[in-house]
């Protein structure tokens, strides 16, 4: 069961870092922000401020995964599953976003947040479930 919490929890952290690198260093480039994001390009400045912000956010998160995971990997359990949970129970009810872009896919045009509600809602949902049936 460890094994898993780490795996997801490390699949959580690579989906924020490359939220971070779209949403802070490549936002502007016209295969991210309209791309990725569906932002048109008359918007993107009035844009950049929020993805920079959001990123950084998102980077946040993923430090904290990464270094709970290498803490409890390296035997320190209690500050490993203190920084993972910590980062895992903030970031779920966060991503209770995704069940937002889930429900947006029924909107013109259609299929659009799948992608993204699953990538943000699965991976840290199954580590968060499988650390809090990990025993102690």
């Amino acid at each position: 069961m460890t094994v898993v919490v780490w795996i997801f929890a490390l699949v959580t952290a690579v989906v924020h870092i490359t939220a971070f690198a779209w949403e802070t260093l490549l936002f502007q480039r016209a295969g991210v922000h309209q791309g990725v994001f569906a932002i048109p390009a008359d918007d993107v400045r009035p844009v950049r401020l929020w993805a920079f912000n959001v990123g950084f956010y998102n980077l946040f998160i993923a430090c904290g995964l990464v270094v709970g995971v290498l803490a409890w990997m390296t035997g320190n359990e209690a500050v490993g599953r203190g920084a993972g949970d910590l980062s895992l129970l903030f970031h779920v009810p966060r991503r209770s976003r995704a069940v937002r872009l889930g429900s947006a896919c029924a909107e013109p045009p259609p299929g659009t947040g799948v992608g993204g509600a699953l990538a943000q809602g699965v991976p840290p949902l199954v580590a968060l479930l499988a650390a809090l049936l990990q025993p102690t």
